[in-house]
Formats: structure tokens, sequence, C-alpha cells
């Protein structure tokens, strides 16, 4: 099985998908004018989910293929990345608001939606059965992965269906993107790429699957040339900023991401680290603490800050916004190191001595 840190420029692209997206929740606090750039942030998380179908067939397609694979100690693993900073956040959301109600604050009342709490803790929220977008709101795009995890065998199969045609997988990753959107438009009356908790798990659906099929294609044709691989880099990366910049359509915009990825991956066949130094891979590994805990900080900062302040939340100072989003980094450094990487160790401890108990007793 082949490690995911063998593609360490991809574990540095989560850094920056991360600070997008929060840069799109964040920049209402400073100004009502949002650039461009920043307006297409919140096709962050499109990118975390191309990301995930790549990194998950690098990771485990081996294991498929071969007979290696176990599904039960597959959910798990995925359970214990996901779910303790999850839990986590979502108490925090609702230890704040329950502090906030004494004190005279009003609190939107989908933020304590408690209707909507049986969903959450089961993460299913993104698939239409929460009533209300409450507690902590990012955690929909945790649910939709919890989808695709759920359904990872089917896609492993297609995958390897499609391993000696790795084109051909691209080709129907693409078509099934660019329908699907064409289609849930028309239908939805509004665009994939906004849904959330009604429609969040059909949003990762084509992405998860163009990502596998990316991966596909790179263990068929990646360049193992520096030059060229270093160049498509670079070009694929600022085609993704200057088609975000110009406010492109959505699906071409997810469709130059599978360019990026392919193009990132292809450094570590070609034995340049561009993108991979330590700094950006560790801002990387916290990228997941950085989604989580964004939108439980701003709740925090801005409601505490602005009315001490007498601010207008929606017009921060330069400064005090600034201070607001670059903080997120080393609270989420605290985050990773206090609770997600010792939870995530724990949990995967307790698998390791499940299955040890049963070999014993067998």
């Amino acid at each position: 099985m082949q490690d995911a840190r063998d593609i360490r420029p991809l574990t540095s692209l989560r850094f920056f998908a991360a600070m997008w997206v929060v840069a799109f929740h964040y920049w209402p606090n400073l100004s009502s004018v949002m650039p461009p750039l920043v307006a297409k942030g919140y096709l962050g998380v499109e990118l975390f989910f191309v990301l995930s179908g790549f990194i998950l067939c690098h990771v485990y397609l081996d294991s498929v293929a071969d007979g290696g694979f176990r599904y039960g100690s597959f959910l798990w693993a995925r359970l214990a990345r996901i779910y303790p900073l999850h839990l986590a956040t979502l108490a925090g959301i609702g230890a704040m608001a329950l502090a906030a109600l004494p004190a005279g604050r009003v609190i939107d009342p989908n933020i304590l939606s408690w209707s909507s709490l049986p969903a959450n803790l089961l993460l299913v929220q993104a698939w239409g059965f929460a009533p209300q977008a409450g507690w902590n709101h990012p955690s929909w795009s945790i649910s939709a992965e919890w989808f695709a995890y759920l359904g990872f065998p089917v896609t492993a199969w297609v995958a390897l269906k499609l391993a000696d045609r790795p084109r051909l997988a691209v080709a129907g990753a693409l078509v099934l993107l660019v329908g699907l959107y064409a289609a849930f438009g028309v239908l939805a009356g509004s665009p994939l790429t906004h849904a959330t908790i009604r429609w969040g798990a059909l949003r990762i659906v084509p992405c998860f699957a163009y990502g596998a099929a990316i991966n596909l294609l790179w263990r068929k044709s990646a360049v193992e040339r520096r030059r060229p691989a270093v160049l498509g880099a670079l070009f694929s990366g600022a085609a993704v900023l200057l088609s975000a910049q110009l406010l492109a359509p959505d699906a071409l915009i997810v469709g130059l991401f599978g360019g990026l990825i392919f193009s990132l991956a292809a450094l570590t066949k070609a034995g340049e680290n561009s993108g991979g130094g330590r700094l950006f891979v560790y801002l990387g590994e916290i990228s997941y603490s950085i989604y989580m805990i964004c939108i439980p900080w701003k709740l925090l900062f801005v409601n505490a800050v602005a009315p001490a302040l007498h601010l207008d939340k929606s017009h921060l100072p330069l400064y005090l916004w600034l201070l607001l989003y670059v903080a997120v980094i080393p609270l989420s450094a605290m985050s990773y190191h206090l609770l997600e990487h010792p939870a995530r160790r724990w949990m995967r401890r307790r698998r390791v001595v499940g299955a040890e108990a049963l070999t014993s007793v067998a």
C-alpha cells in the first residue's frame, strides 16, 4: 500500500484550500464587496472533495485490487480522522450558544437546532436529514465525505475496471460533473456547488469520482521529468487562480482542479519537492482543524470584540480582520496537537486492540 505522505505537495495544497474557504466565510466581516477570487472560495470544498477521491485511491486502490482491503478497518480509520474534532466543535458551538443566552445575547435559533442534532451526531446532516443548518455548519462537508467513504468500494470497483483506460475514466468523470451541475441547476434552481444541508452528499459525488479518475491518469501517464512537472504545476495553478478571478463557471474551475492535482502529484514522480516543504506540509496536516474551527472562532471573536469596541460586525477594521483571519492558524495547530491527532491515534489503537482480541479468541 502506498502512503499518502509520498505526495507531499498535495498535503500542502490542503492548507491553501482551507484558507480559501476561511477567506470566503470571513470576508463579510470586513466588507460587503467581495473580490472575485474570494467570492469563489466556496469551491475550496470542491478542491477538498477532488483531493479526497485522489488520495483514497492512491492509498487503498492497490489493496482493493489484491484482496487485502478491509472495509471495516477502512471506515474506522476514516471515522477516527473526522469524528472526534467534529464532535468537539459541535459541543463547542453548543456551549458558546448556551453561555450567551444568560448574557442576553440573541442567538440564531438554527445554531441550537435540537431537531438537527441527531443527524449531526450520526454524520448524515448533509443527506437531507437535518431540518436546519445548525451547530457547526461547515461539518456538512464532513457528512458528505462520510457518504463517499461508505460508497468507496463502488468507486474502487469502477476505478479498477477503468484502470487501463484512465483517459476514458477522466472523460467520464467530467461528463458526470458537467451533466450533474447542469441538471441540478435546472431542477433545483440553484448551483450544486452552493448545496450544503439538503444536497451536500450529492455535491461530493462528481468531485470524488473525478479525483479517483485523476489518480488513474497519474498512475499511468504522469511525467517523470522535473522541468515539465514544474511547468505543469505552475501553469495549472495559474489557470485555477485566473479562472476564479474571472468568475468562470464552477464546472470549469473544478475541472482545472484535476489538472492542478495531477501536476502537483507529478512533481513527486519527478523527484521535485516544490510545494512539499516542511512548513507547508505541516500546515496541510492541520488544515482539517482550520476548516472545522473557523466558524466557532469567528463567532467567538466577532461577538466578543465588536460589542466591546462598539464596532459594526460587518465592517471590522482591517487590522482586526487580519487578526481574526491569521489567528485561525495557531489556534488550529493547538486543536490539532491537543485534540485531533491524539483522539485519532486513540481511536485507531482501539481498532487494533479489538482486532487482536478477536484474533486471540479465534
